[in-house]
């Protein structure tokens, strides 16, 4: 598996990849989650999106925007049929790498506060809350991770 810069071909993977990701989220949070809103052909030009690929195949795809300060992890979400291998783990692990390498000592991302499964997987991996809010019409919990001198999640 390796872990390249998206390009314009990648955008259907990515897009399969990010509907089946967030569609069992419509119902719990009554609306299509903010990720499967986001114009992932202007985010792969602006060199925001890498994804993970084995033999061809995106199997996983990460956004990342450097931010004043921090490195702010958009999105993660890896194919259904790829979970279980690692790759979610391999992607956190690069987003962390490209933060200490943009000189940033910090990471941090949000989810939605109804998506309570990420809440936990990423206070499992070293994030802690950081605050609640409610923006562009979501309830969103943020959190953030200090970041040592190497990859630790």
């Amino acid at each position: 598996m390796d872990i390249r810069p998206a390009a314009a071909h990648d955008l259907p993977a990515i897009a399969a990849i990010v509907e089946a990701a967030y569609s069992p989220y419509i119902p719990r949070i009554g609306k299509k989650p903010g990720p499967m809103l986001d114009d992932y052909a202007a985010l792969i030009g602006a060199g925001r999106v890498s994804v993970m690929v084995e033999a061809g195949r995106v199997l996983g795809l990460l956004v990342l925007v450097p931010m004043e300060g921090h490195m702010l992890l958009d999105n993660i979400a890896v194919a259904p049929d790829a979970q279980g291998r690692g790759v979610g783990k391999r992607l956190m692990i690069a987003a962390e790498c490209a933060a200490r390498a943009a000189g940033h000592d910090e990471i941090r991302l949000y989810t939605h506060e109804k998506m309570v499964e990420n809440v936990a997987i990423y206070t499992r991996i070293g994030y802690r809350e950081t605050h609640r809010i409610r923006e562009k019409g979501f309830d969103r919990v943020y959190m953030a991770k200090s970041l040592g001198a190497s990859p630790n999640t």
